[in-house]
């Protein structure tokens, strides 16, 4: 009889065509399930992601759920699977869940950081943004604010997705300094596809003068993606953390 587990993991997406499963090109979907696949007697093996990282992005705890027949303890799962998966993808946790648990529509919160650095580091060119441009966090902060709470957020949104609604509740959004690196911090219920890249792009033009702080909330009213700022690189984002009611 199969169980439901989710699995706790990190990834480095330089090498990667992001999360998702697709034809012909390596994703973190494809990897993973081609070894569990392996383990379990080249059976099928379909996981379910938490949400969909675009090609570049990085993840410090994502999570995923399967449901497996229990061949093996979940701490010798862990072992040979590991052992299986490249070095740049790592299973943190392998925890037992209900069978209704779903690793994308049960996560409550989710937060991405953006790490951009403003003089040549050359250990940080696969994680961070190099942008030698002058900037004024305090008005990036300032502009921060007006992205909190529930809004609308097409103009932050790639366009033609499959999504119902733009709505999104933003819970934290703030700039930090962090040794020679600029993070920018985000957190809310859920994210639309491009958005936190897309609000990035739009502050770092208000940390060089071209947008008001205020002008964000107007960029936000007019819903529409032509009037906010270009999506950075996305090799300076990573998935930083997601919440469950029950981990």
């Amino acid at each position: 009889m199969k169980k439901r587990l989710f699995f706790q993991c990190t990834y480095d997406g330089t090498n990667y065509s992001g999360w998702q499963k697709q034809p012909e090109v390596r994703t973190i979907q494809g990897v993973i399930e081609e070894k569990l696949s392996m383990l379990f007697g080249h059976q099928i093996v379909d996981i379910v992601g938490c949400g969909r990282t675009d090609a570049g992005v990085h993840a410090k705890e994502a999570y995923f759920h399967v449901d497996l027949a229990p061949s093996f303890s979940n701490d010798q799962l862990l072992y040979k699977l590991n052992n299986m998966l490249p070095l740049d993808i790592a299973i943190n946790e392998i925890i037992d869940v209900g069978p209704e648990a779903h690793a994308r529509f049960d996560a409550t919160k989710r937060t991405y950081h953006y790490f951009i650095h403003q003089k040549k580091l050359p250990f940080h060119q696969n994680d961070s943004w190099f942008f030698p441009r002058a900037l004024s966090i305090e008005k990036m902060n300032e502009a921060a604010k007006y992205l909190l709470g529930r809004q609308d957020f097409t103009s932050f949104s790639k366009l033609h997705t499959d999504v119902n609604n733009n709505f999104c509740e933003v819970y934290h959004a703030e700039w930090k300094e962090v040794g020679d690196q600029l993070r920018f911090e985000i957190s809310a219920n859920r994210f639309l596809r491009n958005m936190v890249r897309a609000v990035v792009g739009t502050l770092l033009e208000v940390g060089k003068g071209n947008v008001s702080p205020e002008g964000v909330k107007d960029i936000i009213a007019v819903e529409d993606r032509g009037e906010a700022g270009c999506s950075v690189p996305a090799k300076g984002l990573f998935l930083q953390s997601i919440e469950y009611p029950y981990i």
